[in-house]
């Protein structure tokens, strides 16, 4: 039966009483306080202070005084009952019963994801709330669900990506046994549950390390976020990296989660020898054996070599990264847009199409335009499709509009279609934002909740207005833009669980569920038959013509991009799947396209 982690970090169970340690460096004096009460918390060797208190119950209330003045949580909070700057509260991780034991995840290749805001997923914005639509998320065809970040935020709404205390599940939605709750019905219902993961930044409040451990930061790496976090630093450096992989290993052990994946790890800066993301992957890997646990990475550097296989094809350290470049192509076709980084794209996107269904990067070494033409990627053919997470759109593509407007509000549904089924079907691993699967008329706007923070909300404000005034929509007016830190924009976010039942989003999602089936049944046996390689052509520069091959037998995908008639030479096999007006995709109008499977003989 798995238990607790046990960490060196936080409060523990240990014989005679709660363990609590803090790791303080530069704190000249560090007083306990349980519920109320001071007790003496012992220097012991670099920088750590350590305590067995006896008689410490679960749900006592603890926190640190720094140098006779603040008193802070725990930086390895297991529970934050009263938000980010009040007391910590002891748990029992012990205490839950889990029915989980007989399960240990699935293979990766049968992955199809399912992004979702806990707080915007369903009304009650909650982890029973969503535990509720979770048989839902299975008879769609969805195998795994993904959390955005849970690490305890300021506030009572936020994507998550302001969290200060990375081992607290945020008390927004719910206890920490409500959240296992949740993953023990996954589990029973058969999906997989992720969790989002910030190694690269703190919000910017309630983060209190640098009062006492102030070289848990250093000024040598600069991030977008400010000073970046002490990954190699000579004496802290160790300790820093432990409080991060022991935070991965805690998700995995303590709530039993399926894995992590690992938000923009191109901000984690270090000169290492081993770099952080290597000890990471192979430390995980080493732990959990005889689990499906799997790593995903958004990475906008494009690295290649931390996806690398083994010679049974296992990855070594991480499964997969999420695949920006191919969601940029298929937006830039879909939309027309063309600014920002889609200018990188859109200078050839149906040849850049070609390159990402068949190699997963499209930019592989070359100059990138919107970073001053300096190179970005590695190259990426010799790696298996699952090798990637593939998405027409995520809470960051959406959220980080100024409007929110969804991809089913920008193109028309005639080119979405061929999308939908081009990235479903594919051989990569597919995942779909919360509510795409109907196309969703509600919008996911930015928000968060700093109050009584004023000035912090005003600057969050004032920013969001600055950033798209250069945008011709907003130059003269910025008004329009949703303001983050009011409670409607949250609410506006939030799914309306009526659409489906009526068109058009019910025929979106009946086609969804059609062609996930379909992937289930055809596609995942391919995948899991082992991977061969694959070749993509340009028969007309509007037209891409992919074929994947695999040790059973071969997938090919031709999509018509343009308005004039295509048509594929030498179709043969078996169409699996085509919104041709022929319905065999020999003839392919206008966006439309065929996938074809051939068994090996």
């Amino acid at each position: 039966m798995r238990r607790a982690h046990s960490m060196d970090f936080g409060a523990e169970f240990v014989e005679g009483g709660v363990r609590f340690a803090l790791w303080a460096p530069t704190a000249q004096d560090v007083t306990l306080v349980i519920d109320g009460q001071d007790h003496a918390i012992p220097a012991a060797e670099h920088g750590w202070r350590r305590a067995v208190v006896p008689g410490v119950r679960a749900g006592a209330r603890y926190g640190f005084r720094i140098d006779g003045d603040l008193v802070v949580p725990d930086p390895a909070s297991r529970f934050q009952p009263e938000d980010v700057s009040g007391p910590s509260e002891v748990i029992d991780p012990n205490a839950f019963v889990w029915t989980d034991d007989a399960w240990t995840g699935r293979p990766f290749e049968e992955a199809v994801i399912y992004e979702t805001h806990v707080g915007t997923a369903t009304p009650e914005g909650t982890y029973a709330g969503l535990a509720g639509k979770l048989e839902y998320i299975r008879d769609l065809g969805v195998t795994a669900i993904e959390l955005l970040p849970l690490a305890d935020f300021k506030g009572t709404r936020n994507w998550g990506y302001d969290g200060v205390l990375p081992y607290a599940p945020d008390g927004a939605y719910g206890r920490p046994d409500d959240l296992k709750r949740l993953i023990d019905r996954a589990h029973a219902l058969g999906l997989m549950v992720y969790i989002d993961a910030v190694y690269n930044h703190f919000g910017p409040a309630g983060n209190y390390l640098h009062a006492y451990a102030k070289t848990f930061f250093t000024e040598r790496h600069q991030t977008p976020w400010g000073a970046g976090i002490n990954f190699d630093g000579k004496e802290s450096g160790r300790t820093v990296r432990q409080y991060f992989i022991q935070n991965a290993l805690y998700w995995l052990e303590e709530y039993h989660f399926d894995g992590i994946r690992f938000d923009a790890v191109h901000a984690i800066l270090d000169d290492s020898e081993r770099h952080f993301l290597a000890e990471l992957g192979e430390t995980v890997r080493e732990k959990f054996p005889d689990r499906q646990i799997h790593l995903m990475l958004e990475n906008e550097a494009n690295q290649a070599k931390w996806l690398e296989r083994d010679a049974d094809g296992k990855p070594r350290q991480h499964d997969a990264q999420w695949a920006d470049d191919l969601h940029h192509c298929w937006h830039v076709l879909l939309t027309g847009e063309d600014a920002g980084y889609y200018e990188s794209f859109a200078d050839k996107p149906v040849e850049r199409l070609a390159r990402c269904l068949s190699e997963g990067f499209a930019y592989q070494g070359e100059p990138f335009p919107t970073l001053d033409n300096h190179p970005r990627g590695e190259p990426s053919a010799h790696l298996p499709p699952h090798a990637f997470v593939t998405f027409l759109q995520n809470h960051d593509q959406v959220g980080n509009r100024a409007l929110g407007e969804r991809l089913s509000q920008l193109s028309d549904p005639r080119k979405l279609a061929l999308a939908r089924g081009g990235f479903l079907l594919a051989p990569q691993i597919p995942m779909l934002w919360m509510g795409e699967e109907w196309s969703a008329s509600t919008p996911f706007l930015f928000f968060v909740d700093f109050a009584p923070d004023e000035e912090l909300n005003k600057a969050v404000r004032e920013g969001r207005r600055r950033e798209f005034k250069s945008f011709a929509a907003f130059a003269d007016d910025t008004s329009k833009i949703p303001d983050p830190t009011e409670e409607k924009t949250f609410a506006d976010s939030k799914l309306d669980w009526s659409e489906p039942e009526r068109a058009p989003h019910k025929d979106v999602l009946a086609e969804t569920k059609r062609l996930l089936a379909i992937r289930r049944d055809v596609v995942v046996p391919l995948a899991k038959s082992g991977y061969r390689g694959a070749i993509a052509t340009l028969p007309r520069p509007d037209v891409v013509d992919c074929t994947w091959r695999f040790g059973a037998g071969t997938l090919r995908f031709v999509a018509n991009l343009g308005d004039a008639e295509f048509q594929p030479d030498d179709l043969s096999g078996e169409v699996i799947w085509t919104n041709a007006p022929d319905d065999r995709g020999a003839s392919l109008a206008g966006w439309t396209g065929v996938f074809v499977t051939e068994k090996n003989q």
